[in-house]
C-alpha cells in the first residue's frame, strides 16, 4: 500500500531518526524517587541493541509473543522498541491490573515470554507454569540483583549489526503489538496495532500537535497505555523530539517539573487537571514554555476556565479510542476551536454520526460515532482472538462502530455526549452518567465521583453516585441529592450514594466502573 507510511515499520522509524538525530536528547526520565536520568538518541540506541541481543539469545524471534509488565522507564521504552525490530510482538500489561486479568491475558494470546517487575514475578511464574510456558522465558527488570541485559552491551559500531535481526522479514502490515483496551466498564480486549499503525500515529502526533524536534514532550501517562504510545512515544520519535517521562503522577510536583524540563507539550486527563486546580497557587504557575495540553477532556465549563486561566495554556480537545488508533476528532492544531466540542475530523479519517439502522443523521441530532479509516493502518487490525466481536466492531462497510453518542453542529464540528455503556436508562429517560458527574464534581467538598446506573424494578435502572470526599469535611448523602437538585432535572438526581475513600483504577487511571456497583 502506497500511503504515508508506506512500507516503515517501526524499527525503521527508529533507526532513521536516531541516525539523524544522534547528539539530541531522546528522552529525560525523573523517577518517583526524584532521580533523573537523560539519553541522547545515540545512547539510547545502545541501550535499545541491548535488549534485541538479550532477547535473541533467549530464543525470541518475528512473530513471538512477549508480555511486559514493566513501569514507566527507560526500560519500557527499549523493550518496545528491541521486540519491534525483532518482529516480535508486544503484550504491554499495567502495574495495576489485577492478577485475574494477567490471568485473562495469558489465556487469550499465549505469551511465551514476559519481561516483568520483581514484585511480580511469582504471578508471572505460577501462571507460566499454568499454561505450559517455559521457565527460561522469563525476564525480570527494575531488581538490583539482575540485569535482564547482563552480557548484553554491545560496542557502538556493533550497533546496527545485532545478531538475529532480520529488517527485511519484518512487514509494516504486521502486527507490533496487542494493546489491551483499559476495560473500565466491560473485559479487556486485545487490540492488534501493527507496525503501520505505529508509525501512522506518529506522523499524525506531528500534525495534530504541530511537532518539531525541539519540542519537549512531558508525560506521566502509564507506559502500556495508547495515550502514551501512539501519541507521546510516536509523536516524538517521527518528530525527532524530546521525550520526558515521568515515573508516577504527583499533583505536588507535576507543574513545578513542567516548568523545570521546559516542556512545550504536555499530557493531561480531566483528573490530571482537577488535582492541579486543587494544589496551592504558585505566582510561577503562569511562567512555562507549554503551548499545548493534549487530549480529550471531559471537563465543566467552571473547571475548563479555571484551568486555562491560572495556567495560561489552551486545551486540544480531542475524542477517540485505542480501537481508532489516533484521536480521530480533534481539535486543529491552528485556528479556530470550539469548546466544548471534541474539534473535527482529523487528517486521514471520516467521522459520521448515524441513527439505528446507520443512516446519517442531520447536524444537532445525537446519535452513533462511526470512524471510517485503513484497517491495519490507519484502525487497528482487529480484536486479537476473537473474529466476531472485530466483525461487528469493524464491519463490512469500513465504518467502525464505537456504540459512542455524540452529534455534529452545522459547521462539521463534533461534540462528544457518552460513551454507550455509560448511558443509565431510567424510567423512559436516557442520562449520561458523564453530565451527573460533571455536576457532582463541581462541589467544593467532593473530590471525584462515579455514576452508574443499577437494577430498580420499577424504573428499569436508578441512579447511583460513588463519592470521594474527605472523611471529616461534614458532607453527608442529602447534602449531595440537594446539591444535584438545583443543577439537573429531577430524573437525573442521584437517589442511592456511596462514599468511598478511594475508586478501583485502570493502568490509565480510569476509574474501574465495572467494579462498582
Amino acid at each position: 500500500m502506497v500511503d504515508i507510511v508506506g512500507s516503515t515499520t517501526f524499527g525503521d522509524a527508529w533507526d532513521a531518526t536516531a541516525r539523524a538525530n544522534a547528539d539530541h536528547t531522546f528522552l529525560v526520565f525523573l523517577s518517583a524517587t526524584g532521580q533523573r536520568t537523560q539519553y541522547t538518541y545515540r545512547e539510547f540506541d545502545l541501550q535499545v541493541a541491548r535488549a534485541v541481543r538479550c532477547f535473541t539469545a533467549r530464543g525470541i524471534s518475528r512473530g513471538s509473543i512477549v508480555a511486559m509488565q514493566i513501569r514507566n522507564s527507560g526500560e519500557f521504552i527499549a523493550c518496545l522498541l528491541g521486540l519491534a525490530k525483532m518482529g516480535a510482538i508486544a503484550v504491554p500489561i499495567g502495574l495495576g491490573v489485577t492478577a485475574a486479568e494477567v490471568a485473562g491475558i495469558y489465556r487469550t494470546c499465549q505469551p511465551g515470554w514476559a519481561v516483568v517487575e520483581a514484585g511480580n514475578r511469582d504471578l508471572h511464574e505460577g501462571l507460566r507454569a499454568v499454561h505450559g510456558v517455559l521457565p527460561g522465558g522469563l525476564l525480570i527488570v527494575h531488581d538490583q540483583d539482575c540485569d535482564p541485559w547482563e552480557g548484553s552491551q554491545p560496542s557502538e559500531p556493533e550497533v546496527r549489526d545485532e545478531p538475529g535481526v532480520d529488517d527485511a522479514a519484518v512487514r509494516s502490515d504486521d502486527i507490533a503489538e496487542i494493546m489491551f483496551t483499559s476495560g473500565t466498564t466491560a473485559a479487556p480486549k486485545g487490540v492488534m496495532v501493527t507496525h503501520a499503525n505505529l508509525v501512522y500515529s506518529g506522523h499524525y502526533a506531528i500534525w495534530q500537535a504541530s511537532l518539531r524536534p525541539d519540542d519537549r514532550i512531558f508525560t506521566t501517562m502509564p507506559a502500556c497505555h495508547s495515550n502514551f504510545q501512539l501519541v507521546a512515544l510516536t509523536g516524538t520519535i517521527m518528530a525527532g523530539a524530546t521525550l520526558v517521562l515521568v515515573e508516577h503522577y504527583s499533583a505536588r510536583r507535576f507543574w513545578a517539573d513542567v516548568r523545570a524540563e521546559g516542556a512545550t507539550v504536555i499530557q493531561l486527563t480531566a483528573m490530571l487537571a482537577r488535582t492541579l486546580l486543587k494544589q496551592p497557587v504558585d505566582p510561577l504557575d503562569r511562567d512555562h514554555r507549554v503551548r499545548e495540553a493534549l487530549y480529550f477532556m471531559p471537563l465543566s465549563d467552571e473547571d475548563k476556565d479555571a484551568f486555562t486561566s491560572r495556567f495560561a495554556v489552551r486545551l486540544l480537545n480531542s475524542y477517540g479510542s485505542t480501537e481508532s488508533i489516533c484521536w480521530v476528532v480533534t481539535d486543529p492544531p491552528l485556528g479556530e476551536r470550539r469548546w466544548p466540542s471534541v474539534g473535527r475530523a482529523g487528517l486521514g479519517y471520516e467521522v459520521a454520526i448515524v441513527g439505528p439502522e446507520g443512516q446519517p443523521l442531520p447536524a444537532g441530532q445525537v446519535g452513533e460515532f462511526r470512524i471510517k479509516g485503513v484497517t491495519g493502518r490507519t484502525l487497528m487490525a482487529g480484536y486479537y482472538g476473537d473474529l466476531e466481536a472485530t466483525r461487528a466492531t469493524l464491519g463490512e462497510d469500513g465504518w467502525m462502530r464505537t456504540s459512542d453518542t455524540g452529534y455534529m453542529d452545522a459547521d462539521g464540528w463534533f461534540y462528544f455526549v457518552e460513551r454507550a455503556c455509560n448511558l443509565i436508562k431510567r424510567a423512559g429517560e436516557n442520562i449520561s452518567a458523564c453530565e451527573v458527574e460533571a455536576v457532582l464534581e463541581t462541589h467544593p467538598l467532593i473530590k471525584e465521583a462515579a455514576v452508574i446506573g443499577v437494577p430498580d424494578p420499577i424504573r428499569d435502572q436508578a441512579v447511583k453516585a460513588f463519592i470521594l470526599a474527605d472523611p471529616d469535611c461534614g458532607l453527608d448523602a442529602a447534602a449531595v441529592e440537594a446539591y444535584c437538585r438545583g443543577r439537573l432535572a429531577e430524573f437525573k438526581v442521584p437517589h442511592i450514594i456511596e462514599f468511598v475513600t478511594e475508586f478501583p483504577r485502570t493502568p490509565s487511571m480510569k476509574i474501574e466502573k465495572r467494579s462498582l456497583s
